[in-house]
C-alpha cells in the first residue's frame, strides 16, 4: 500500500481533525479581533482578565460542541448550548451585555460557518 493510499483512506478523519484544531486554534483570536474593534466605541464597559479567561475557556468548549453537533445532525443542540451558556454567563451579560453577548455570538457564528465547511467537505468525499 503507498503513501497516497493511506492518505485517502484517512481523509475524512484528517478533514474532521482539521476543523476541530481550525476551531480550536483560531476561534480565539477571532472573536478578540471583532470584540475588541466593538471595545474602541464609547461606553462599553472594560472586562477584567479573569473574565476574558473564563470566556476563553467556555468558548472552547463551545467550540468543541458546535462541531461535534453540527456532525452528527443534532442542530436543536446547538440551541442548548447558547441557552446553558445564558444562564452560566447571567451575571457577567447583565452588568456588560454588549461584551458577553457580541462574544458568544461571533464565537457561535464563526463555529457554525467552520462546521458547515466541514461537513461539505465530507460530503463531496
Amino acid at each position: 500500500m503507498v503513501w497516497y493510499d493511506i492518505f485517502y483512506d484517512n481523509i475524512e478523519f484528517l478533514i474532521v481533525l482539521s476543523g476541530y484544531l481550525l476551531l480550536i486554534l483560531t476561534s480565539g483570536m477571532m472573536v478578540n479581533k471583532i470584540v475588541n474593534y466593538i471595545s474602541k466605541k464609547e461606553g462599553v464597559k472594560k472586562v477584567t482578565q479573569d473574565e476574558k479567561d473564563t470566556g476563553f475557556i467556555i468558548g472552547k468548549c463551545e467550540n468543541i460542541l458546535i462541531l461535534t453537533f453540527m456532525l452528527l445532525g443534532a442542530y436543536t443542540a446547538l440551541a442548548l448550548i447558547f441557552a446553558a451558556k445564558t444562564i452560566v454567563r447571567k451575571e457577567d451579560m447583565s452588568r456588560n451585555s454588549l461584551y458577553f453577548l457580541s462574544g458568544s455570538m461571533i464565537n457561535v457564528t464563526y463555529s457554525i460557518v467552520v462546521s458547515v465547511v466541514v461537513k461539505s467537505l465530507l460530503e463531496i468525499i
